[in-house]
């Protein structure tokens, strides 16, 4: 639904373009004049703002330049009974997307208003089109056939029919954007807009105008009205990745959003409410967050309505090799790519397998585009992998252990390690949550409390 403006200051014309234009679904506000259709600007932001071109006080020139100032991306119709070439020139010259001569006809209104709606609806896809390839992940569709990723293509099967919120955790590089992606082009909103933020890529302040928008004003460097990325998103899905790095402040606005469904702009008074399916996404474990104090409960528990755990990449080794075929035919297809169509030796195959991966997905990507440009001939071999990582293994003993070039995710780390000592002192107590957490020198109820965060991944 498309929000409009009609401004003329004969009451006739204002409420038969009202009429007209409600009954064709448009969601549509009337003034009288061009001093109350600046105020309306002021406040709201509109999708086409139609304004008689002769009226005193402020004209409809003068609605013109304030909605351009106040409202760049809202287009304007103007309509005059005293129609030039100079007139129109100067309009179309001041922003104006068209306009029309008094007496007109109704079809002729219609087709001239869907034309300008759909130029700028066209414009807004081609933005969020643009921030989408822009965000693209490093690879193109999910690529596995092990039980843990056979069970993320049933639940992303099942949830992609849901408007239920869904939150994927997984370490960095395990493809959690692609799940969004996934989720969202094979639901019934697949037609509508995906839009992705990253939470921790913006301090709080420029975050909370980005996801909510702002009016004029509201703050230093706020010079027009703009829409956010919330409004961006209706009718489609809006992926909330790296949530946990928000600030409480903006974590309760968060919440409220997904309790009521409606917000407020930045420095803005009116309610909007939106229709929009929120994903989103953390690399830390939030149950964890909660505990600690950093993240809020009443949050986590409305994000965690249908969680997805992505397994890591040293989890699922079987799809590896699966993962390395794709990756070089991929390379090979890129117009700047090799000119060799290569392939890999069983022996470094075999290296790649036994390489733990604390990058995941995104880590081997990378790292076959290092093999391909750096290992001559047509076959990558394991000679090739020395001094590129792979062949050195990290100890079992977390002394010696050593952090990787790219780093390591700390709080990832111990919570496997913690995940895999609950399990195997479990299956030692032969299924007694009681002995095991003897054990490992817990209480009953605080091995309760950490096995209960891991059974339900």
């Amino acid at each position: 639904m498309s929000k409009l403006l009609i401004v003329d200051d004969e009451r006739s014309m204002r409420d038969f373009l009202a009429i007209l234009l409600k009954k064709e679904g448009h969601d549509v506000v009337a003034a009288s004049d061009g001093a109350d259709a600046v105020k309306a600007v002021q406040s709201e932001i509109f999708d086409l703002v139609i304004t008689d071109m002769r009226m005193p006080g402020v004209d409809g020139m003068g609605v013109l330049k304030a909605v351009k100032e106040l409202s760049p991306e809202t287009a304007v119709i103007m309509i005059t009974a005293f129609a030039t070439a100079e007139a129109a020139v100067e309009a179309m010259k001041a922003g104006a997307s068209d306009y029309i001569i008094k007496p007109f006809k109704v079809d002729e209104l219609k087709l001239i208003i869907n034309n300008t709606l759909e130029k700028r609806s066209l414009k807004k896809e081609n933005i969020l089109l643009r921030r989408e390839i822009a965000s693209k992940a490093g690879f193109d569709n999910f690529i596995g056939k092990s039980p843990d990723m056979e069970r993320v293509f049933d639940l992303i099967r099942q949830v992609a029919q849901s408007s239920s919120t869904v939150l994927i955790t997984g370490e960095s590089g395990t493809g959690k954007e692609l799940v969004a992606k996934a989720i969202h082009y094979n639901s019934p909103r697949k037609n509508g807009p995906y839009v992705t933020v990253n939470c921790g890529a913006l301090p709080e302040t420029l975050l909370e105008s980005e996801l909510f928008g702002y009016m004029k004003g509201a703050f230093t460097g706020a010079a027009a009205n703009k829409q956010g990325l919330f409004e961006a998103a209706d009718g489609g899905t809006l992926f909330l990745d790296e949530i946990s790095a928000t600030t409480p402040a903006l974590q309760v606005k968060l919440l409220r959003v997904l309790q009521e469904r409606e917000f407020m702009r930045v420095g803005g008074t009116a309610k909007i409410r939106v229709d929009v399916h929120i994903i989103a996404a953390s690399n830390k474990d939030l149950a964890l967050e909660v505990d600690k104090g950093m993240f809020r409960q009443d949050l986590f528990y409305r994000l965690n309505v249908i969680p997805i755990s992505l397994p890591p990449l040293r989890d699922r080794k079987e799809d590896i090799p699966l993962l390395v075929d794709f990756f070089l035919k991929q390379i090979f297809k890129k117009t700047d790519g090799p000119k060799v169509d290569k392939t890999i030796a069983p022996d470094a195959l075999k290296h790649l397998m036994s390489y733990s991966w604390p990058g995941n997905v995104r880590e081997l990507q990378n790292m076959i585009e290092r093999l391909v440009i750096m290992s001559p001939g047509d076959t990558i071999k394991s000679e090739h992998l020395g001094g590129l990582g792979v062949d050195k293994q990290p100890s079992s003993d977390l002394v010696t252990m050593d952090i990787p070039e790219e780093g390591m995710d700390i709080e990832a780390l111990l919570s496997r390690i913690e995940k895999t000592l609950l399990k195997k002192a479990l299956e030692r107590a032969g299924g007694s949550k009681t002995d095991a957490a003897k054990l490992l020198k817990l209480s009953f109820r605080s091995f309760r409390h950490r096995w209960y965060k891991y059974d339900k991944q």
